[in-house]
């Protein structure tokens, strides 16, 4: 049998393993949500490491807090960076569908950091008199969601959104000249340049990371000093304005105290909208994927305007074949982003009085998508954006070819007339230059104006 000790809390003893740096709380809730397997993200247990060495090193200093001194706040400022420096993730075992205000995971950190802080010290400290000490689960497990949503957006997904962006630029400014088919409905319309579609792409993935951007400082409103119900009860009224702005200041965010701690702690709006914002960058990369994939379609019986790079064997019974893997990994990203927001938004709503109870799941979802987002991006930029090359000739073939090409002889035959070439030229296959010209509609020179694909691309009359 494992070797065990015996810690105590309320309750009771509580069998834990010798080795473990975490107590009876952490223990129980082990035993209680065997649900998923799934533990905390590393950034989340980063965040609340941060809270709790802030939360230390301001209730040293404050008088009201007369169960951390300097010498102990230093221990548990010191243990907590440590857990932030990412050493003791292996402490952090509690499942992430958990008690709904995260108790157990706030009190496996004030476990894990007291346990810590005890070696530096050659005494015991307390998770809860001392390592918690001015705060509650309901006010610090929240703040330190946000925390790790703002850094993850900043750090993670908004730098990897801005490589892929640079990455459509870059083809953008390559296809600039590369007259192609529009099409409307799925159906062929008047010509565009594959550059103009690829700057449309590069448009969409910035307004994303605009999107982003705009919602940070709503994230950036933590709920820490409101303790139980948003009064602030137990912690000095310095307190949560000067942590806050400690964390602010070591981590460039723009983290402010909530004004208003009964809306900070009953509900999880910013976060709510943060997920759906998630929501609108992954249906924009769906929208470019597809694109792709369309247009990368073939090699003969498909569009073939584009090729993706080859990267690995698309079949195991056909030879050769080869498939649009990361457009097709990106879309699937994307769908888990959409059931991920489902679950933000649904749990979100289910805020009750003083406190939402969601907040594990919130966070869960929330995390993961903007990491998923993260990786899409840069995969989808360095292993198949930076590689597609443009089939010109067929490009312009496709263009030239198409009815409704048949749309710059408006000016010079009306709607009507218009539309009875073009139907001719649908129907019979006999390019459109070729009608006008039998029936003596028009000049070989205004032909030559009118049917100018590539003055088409850039709009205004011919």
């Amino acid at each position: 049998m494992p070797e065990v000790r015996v810690e105590r809390d309320t309750m009771g003893e509580v069998r834990v393993p010798a080795g473990a740096r975490w107590g009876a709380q952490t223990q129980r809730a082990l035993e209680n949500f065997p649900i998923s397997g799934v533990r905390l993200e590393p950034r989340l247990v980063r965040a609340l490491a941060l809270i709790k060495a802030e939360a230390a090193r301001v209730n040293a200093r404050l008088r009201e807090v007369t169960a951390v001194d300097r010498r102990v706040g230093e221990a548990i400022a010191a243990a907590a960076e440590e857990v932030a420096s990412g050493a003791h993730g292996d402490q952090f075992p509690v499942d992430v569908f958990q008690t709904g205000s995260g108790t157990s995971s706030n009190m496996n950190a004030n476990e894990v950091i007291a346990n810590l802080a005890a070696e530096r010290l050659g005494e015991r400290v307390h998770p809860n008199d001392q390592v918690n000490a001015s705060q509650s689960s309901n006010d610090v497990f929240p703040s330190a969601v946000h925390l790790a949503v703002a850094q993850a957006v900043v750090e993670d997904l908004v730098p990897a959104a801005e490589v892929l962006a640079r990455s459509l630029r870059r083809k953008q400014r390559a296809f600039a000249q590369v007259v192609k088919a529009g099409r409307t409905h799925l159906m062929d319309a008047t010509p565009v340049t594959l550059g103009q579609e690829f700057g449309g792409y590069a448009t969409q993935v910035e307004e994303g990371i605009a999107r982003l951007r705009d919602t940070l400082p709503r994230v950036c409103v933590l709920p820490l000093g409101g303790t139980a119900v948003g009064t602030g009860v137990n912690a000095p009224r310095r307190f949560a304005r000067q942590v806050v702005a400690r964390l602010a200041e070591r981590t460039g965010l723009p983290l402010v105290e909530a004004r208003d701690h009964f809306a900070a702690q009953g509900a999880r709006d910013a976060l709510v909208e943060c997920s759906g914002q998630l929501r609108v960058l992954a249906a924009s990369l769906t929208k470019i994927a597809n694109d792709l994939r369309w247009m990368a379609s073939g090699p003969r019986a498909g569009l073939a305007e584009i090729r993706l790079p080859d990267l690995q064997p698309g079949s195991s019974i056909m030879p050769g074949k080869v498939n649009p893997v990361i457009p097709e990994v990106v879309t699937q990203v994307a769908v888990q982003v959409y059931g991920n927001d489902a679950a933000v938004a649904f749990a979100g709503s289910q805020g009750s009085f003083e406190l939402n109870t969601y907040v594990p799941v919130i966070a869960r979802n929330l995390l993961e998508s903007v990491r998923l987002l993260t990786s899409a991006c840069t995969v989808f930029a360095r292993r198949c954006v930076d590689g597609v090359e443009a089939d010109v000739e067929r490009c312009r073939r496709y263009a030239e070819a198409s009815p409704s090409v048949g749309t710059a002889l408006n000016p010079y035959l009306g709607y009507d007339a218009a539309a009875e070439v073009v139907k001719e030229s649908a129907r019979t296959g006999r390019p459109i230059r070729e009608i006008v010209r039998e029936r003596g509609l028009m000049s070989d020179e205004e032909l030559d104006r009118a049917l100018d694909v590539i003055a088409m691309t850039r709009g205004g009359m011919p």
